[in-house]
């Protein structure tokens, strides 16, 4: 699915660059465009870099 239209960002891609250690909007748009457009994708892009850095294991009950 895409995020960015503009930039044709697939959500993926998206994931893939936070799991090589890119954790803000900013330096997504600086790797791949993506919310360097008009914008409407940012709260997206910001909620799968809180997706991708979450440590699921922490919200398990012990």
């Amino acid at each position: 699915m895409y995020v960015c239209i503009c930039h044709h960002v697939r959500e993926r891609e998206v994931r893939a660059l936070v799991r090589t250690g890119v954790r803000t909007e900013e330096a997504v748009g600086d790797a791949c465009g993506a919310g360097t457009g008009c914008g409407s994708c940012l709260d997206r892009i910001c909620d799968l870099i809180e997706e991708e850095t979450t440590d699921t294991r922490l919200s398990k009950v012990a």
